[in-house]
């Protein structure tokens, strides 16, 4: 089974594939954490030194190594689907999942992370709140692409396994 989880930044992705990683007893990558690894600098220094442009492309070589890969759950950043034909190349490849949690709940979990995060570090909270409402627009034809969308109470264990039950 692959698994690639999407959504906005603060979705828990992350938290998500660890979780889910454990229970499937497969691998769980962060794709954000090999990129920082591989380039060994952080996201912030990448798109400060080499730009936006230059991560893009690199997320998305980043991405397609898992191609060789048999089963797996991965932590997508939040604009992976929308660069290079990424959606259409994770639906192609496995299951993708898009994690939808309210822009207010975004808005408390990223206040206390900006400085770790490029394209949110210098915003005020109402600057951020709108950044999140502008990009969850822009990123909608994207994510509204996946196999599975998981919002409210169905983000939960329950509603993650009633979606691998369909796949075992």
């Amino acid at each position: 089974m692959k698994l690639f989880l999407i959504g906005m930044m603060g979705t828990g992705k992350t938290y998500w594939c660890k979780k889910l990683a454990k229970k499937l007893k497969v691998g769980g990558y962060d794709l954000d954490f090999l990129i920082e690894s591989n380039e060994e600098r952080s996201i912030a220094e990448i798109f400060a030194e080499s730009g936006e442009a230059y991560f893009r492309r690199t997320e998305s070589k980043m991405l397609h190594w898992f191609k060789e890969k048999k089963a797996f759950v991965l932590a997508t950043g939040g604009g992976t689907p929308c660069y290079h034909e990424n959606m259409q190349w994770m639906n192609e490849q496995g299951i993708t999942i898009w994690i939808d949690e309210p822009v207010d709940t975004l808005l408390q979990r990223l206040k206390p992370e900006k400085e770790h995060r490029p394209l949110i570090k210098d915003l005020s909270d109402e600057e951020l709140k709108k950044f999140l409402t502008e990009k969850l627009v822009q990123r909608y034809p994207f994510y509204h692409q996946a196999t599975y969308h998981l919002k409210g109470d169905a983000i939960s264990d329950a509603g993650f396994a009633k979606i691998i039950k369909q796949h075992a």
